[in-house]
C-alpha cells in the first residue's frame, strides 16, 4: 500500500496540530525485523532494547506534551507480519493498544491506526 491514499488524512491531522508518522511493515516476517523497522521508522533512542517492554516505553515517551493534540502513527503493510508471526503480531497489537490507552489517560495524545489495503 502506498502512502498516497493516506495523504489527505495525514494532511488533516497535521492541520489539527498533531504530528504524524508511518510505520511500514512491508516485508517484515519476524520479531527481529519488526523491532529493527520500529527503531528506524520511529527514530527510537539508542537505549531501545528491541524488545516489547522497550517498545512500549518508547511509544509512551513519544506522545505529545500534555494538552497538545499529540501524534498519529499509521501502520501499513502489517498483514504479512501478522500472517508470518501471529503470536508476535498479537503482542505488537497489545503494545500499541496499551500505549494509546496510556496516552489517553495522561492527555498526551497518541493514536495508532492500522491501515487496510492491498499488499504490494
Amino acid at each position: 500500500m502506498t502512502s498516497e491514499p493516506l495523504a489527505p488524512v495525514l494532511e488533516a491531522v497535521r492541520a489539527a496540530g498533531m504530528s504524524t508518522g508511518t510505520l511500514d511493515l512491508s516485508g517484515v516476517r519476524d520479531k527481529a525485523a519488526f523491532m529493527d523497522r520500529c527503531a528506524r521508522a520511529l527514530d527510537l533512542p539508542d537505549w531501545f532494547g528491541r524488545n516489547w517492554d522497550a517498545l512500549a516505553d518508547c511509544l509512551t515517551d513519544q506522545g505529545g506534551a500534555p494538552g497538545s493534540p499529540g501524534r498519529l502513527l499509521v501502520v501499513t503493510g502489517w498483514q504479512e507480519y501478522a500472517e508470518a508471526a501471529p503470536q508476535d503480531w498479537t503482542v505488537a497489537r497489545e503494545v500499541f493498544t496499551d500505549a494509546v490507552e496510556y496516552a489517553r489517560e495522561r492527555g498526551t495524545g497518541l493514536e495508532i491506526v492500522l491501515a487496510l489495503g492491498t499488499r504490494s
